[in-house]
């Protein structure tokens, strides 16, 4: 299965609505995911979605990239890892406060 990052999303669009865009263009979708902000709900304008079937990837990108979805160019790249700021959030989702660094005496 093959996960690609979706950004410039429509901020009204919903996953069924996004499902049914990349479907109609010749892709099995597994799962869709729209992120949301936490505090207000709203869509942060990407997602990500799970391709089904035995797809090339390369192939899945240059179909989808550059698209228009509701008057929006998409941006379709492949997902990857997130990495960087984890340290700042503990497995249980909350954000830690941040600590200052260590003050180094001369």
């Amino acid at each position: 299965m093959l996960k690609l990052f979706v950004g410039n999303i429509p901020h009204s669009s919903s996953d069924v609505q996004l499902q049914y865009w990349i479907e109609c263009r010749g892709f099995r979708v597994e799962s869709v995911e729209i992120v949301h902000d936490r505090l207000t709900g709203k869509s942060r304008g990407f997602g990500f979605v799970t391709l089904g079937g035995d797809v090339d990837l390369q192939a899945a990108i240059s179909v989808l990239h550059g698209r228009r979805m509701d008057g929006r160019v998409l941006t379709v790249n492949e997902a990857t890892p997130m990495s960087g700021n984890s340290e700042h959030f503990p497995p249980d989702g909350k954000p830690s406060p941040l600590q200052p660094p260590p003050h180094s005496r001369p």
